[in-house]
């Protein structure tokens, strides 16, 4: 049953996915970034809601109140797919930073560009930093957006040491803005390179923000510990509640 119901996920997923970039985001470059965003946030709520339906997974998101007003950063452990999208149903106006691959592709780069993602060049890694930098002073400073970026640059599984590099340190100490951790269990749930969609409540939980003015060292390490904590013991909660249906992805792995 638990790979029916994730083939079925998954195939309703990605059709659902091309369903709205041909008949929904395509018009849309017609109108304002603005109306792009409205469209991808509807579009994950839309996914959200396909995945407790067919894959009997719910997406609880809590904290919401810690997230402050204006421009402000967000460092989130990246375990899944799940949180790219799950997280811009929280904020007002979220910016990420991605690959600049992915704005090669049709309609769905156009998308990306048009709302004002920042691509990255992962080649030009001193100049690809300074250009980031530079793009995301002026969407925080001057248009108030959320910049949303995962500190240790690539998806970790669940459990799997922290391995957080210093793009995060670096925007903090340059941009002077709040930045709220993120903790979350979603590799329990939804895991990296796996078909397998598991049944259970994910969850993602937003914490305090961290003011600016730390140091960049002492920022690094208390970013690390409060989101490090909290997923672990998101990741404790999973795991119990995986256990009691009969399943624990970490025990079998």
């Amino acid at each position: 049953m638990l790979v029916l119901r994730s083939l079925v996920f998954n195939v309703l997923f990605y059709a659902n996915l091309v369903i709205w970039l041909i008949f929904v985001v395509l018009p849309a470059m017609l109108l304002p970034g603005r109306a792009l965003l409205d469209v991808a946030i509807a579009w994950a709520r839309s996914s959200l809601w396909l995945m407790r339906i067919v894959a009997g997974t719910r997406c609880e998101i809590t904290g919401i109140e810690n997230i402050p007003q204006g421009g402000l950063m967000v460092g989130a452990k990246h375990q899944s797919f799940l949180e790219t999208f799950a997280l811009v149903t929280v904020f007002r106006d979220p910016v990420f930073i991605l690959k600049r691959e992915l704005t090669w592709i049709p309609v769905f780069g156009w998308a990306l560009t048009k709302m004002r993602m920042i691509p990255v060049n992962r080649g030009a890694r001193a100049r690809a930093l300074s250009d980031v930098t530079r793009r995301a002073k002026i969407e925080l400073g001057q248009n108030g957006r959320q910049l949303l970026i995962f500190p240790e640059g690539t998806r970790r599984a669940p459990g799997a040491p922290p391995a957080y590099k210093f793009g995060a340190a670096h925007l903090y100490a340059e941009l002077g803005v709040p930045c709220v951790p993120v903790a979350l269990n979603t590799g329990l749930y939804w895991p990296r390179r796996k078909f397998l969609r598991r049944p259970g409540t994910v969850r993602i939980e937003i914490l305090p923000p961290i003011e600016p003015g730390l140091d960049k060292v002492a920022f690094q390490n208390l970013l690390q510990e409060r989101v490090e904590t909290a997923s672990d013991r998101l990741l404790a909660e999973g795991r119990a509640e995986l256990a009691a249906r009969g399943m624990d992805p970490l025990a079998s792995s």
